[in-house]
């Protein structure tokens, strides 16, 4: 037997009423336990006590003093010779039973009860010493106090009110995320959804633009492999045909099959190591200032270089293999276009660092630089003749630096050429 609903929507209303519900009891029982059994004790003993003083004035005769303290304390008393009576007494009720047991101590003589609900009075039949029956008749609130009911009404519409405030909060949440839920069925059979947008509250829009960006990343990683094997049918099939026509026409010139074989080992290269992705590698406290200046002296070394560094650089946890290809993919990039100088700055920040890199060559265009960082796309005829290159270089930049959190971005130097800001999480 399933206790516990499958429903986001009845687990949390049970979250929610469970413990509310269990600290009413508590605080119910605590209420029976003390408050109500201490008043309607104190109740029962007070009439008791004026109902035993008239009993004694009326075995003495003195009728009109029993009147008068009745009048005083609003009991109404009669001397019956015979009533009519129902069989059962209320003697061991709930409400009554308090004041029974007090009469049952100070009298030497029983005491008959009787409730009239629908009157809101109560009635004591009490035998006098010549006989007949001295009636004594009161208010039902003389020993039962209505703070019990209101206390229980109170328990039950706290239950309600909650539950009315609660429910819409709760439908919203459970929409957004069935929201989710579907856009994600529709995501994963490769079908869109128009108009989605993250709803609700904080956590769920995070989860739902998480799963808006993993859907463009597996958009760009289906597109960026079928341009993959796009560019390695073009860039293969020139110097293959050049091979074989060079061959069977006996005008091969080795020092040109041999630079076409380079340049095509060149190119598999970079196809494989785009199609491998990143190696697992384990997380550790990285200063990139250090790795910055190892990459830009090796990559340009008959270049003017700048740096721009805090003295205390920040530190944080990151895979510095692929961090360093990342920013050695940026700056052999700067360095193949640069002209004479190449500019590095880090910026710290609170919760990010940003690593700027610029260059004084021909820069990207506005209009390309989202061209630049798609795979095996090449900007030549805007950066500059006979570069030669696959086209991986920004792409297998930019996907290292978002699987550490970050993201990259093409601007403007001021030094005229190309300015790259990499912006990392801390």
């Amino acid at each position: 037997m399933r206790l516990i609903p499958r429903s986001f929507f009845w687990r949390t209303i049970l979250l929610i009423l469970i413990p509310l519900l269990i600290a009413q009891v508590i605080i119910a029982n605590v209420f029976f336990g003390n408050h109500w059994a201490r008043v309607h004790a104190t109740l029962a003993r007070t009439l008791s006590g004026e109902i035993v003083t008239m009993m004694k004035f009326i075995d003495e005769n003195d009728v009109s003093a029993s009147q008068t303290m009745a009048k005083n304390t609003g009991i109404n008393v009669s001397i019956n010779e015979k009533l009519n009576r129902p069989a059962k007494n209320d003697n061991k009720s709930v409400i009554a039973g308090l004041l029974s047991t007090e009469l049952s101590n100070h009298l030497n003589r029983s005491a008959n009860l009787y409730i009239d609900r629908g009157k809101r009075l109560i009635f004591i039949d009490i035998p006098t010493k010549d006989g007949k029956i001295a009636t004594f008749g009161t208010s039902l609130h003389r020993i039962y106090s209505t703070s019990t009911e209101v206390f229980l009404i109170w328990l039950v519409g706290a239950i309600l009110i909650v539950s009315i405030l609660v429910a819409p909060f709760i439908i919203i949440h459970n929409r957004s995320i069935r929201r989710i839920a579907k856009a994600a069925n529709r995501f994963g059979r490769g079908l869109d959804v128009p108009g989605f947008q993250p709803s609700g509250s904080k956590e769920i829009r995070e989860a739902a633009t998480a799963m808006i960006t993993m859907k463009d990343r597996l958009n760009r990683y289906n597109r960026t492999r079928t341009d993959m094997l796009n560019a390695v049918s073009h860039d293969l099939k020139s110097p293959l045909t050049r091979m074989r026509l060079a061959v069977e026409t006996d005008t091969a010139d080795k020092k040109i099959l041999l630079a076409d074989i380079d340049r095509m080992t060149a190119m598999i290269n970079g196809y494989l190591a785009f199609a491998r992705g990143e190696m697992p590698e384990i997380e550790q406290s990285t200063e990139l200032p250090a790795m910055l200046l190892r990459i830009v002296r090796d990559a340009a070394p008959d270049k003017k270089i700048i740096t721009d560094f805090p003295e205390l650089p920040v530190q944080f946890y990151a895979r510095p293999m692929a961090l360093a290809r990342a920013f050695s993919n940026i700056i052999e990039n700067a360095a193949r276009y640069a002209k004479k100088t190449i500019k590095i700055t880090e910026i710290d920040g609170k919760d990010e660092t940003q690593v700027i890199i610029e260059d004084d060559g021909p820069g990207i265009p506005d209009d390309k630089k989202s061209d630049a960082m798609r795979p095996f796309v090449r900007l030549d005829d805007s950066r500059g003749a006979g570069t030669g290159g696959t086209g991986l270089g920004l792409s297998i930049a930019q996907t290292a630096i978002e699987n550490h959190g970050g993201h990259m971005l093409l601007e403007n130097s001021e030094l005229g050429g190309l300015r790259v800001r990499v912006i990392l999480p801390l």
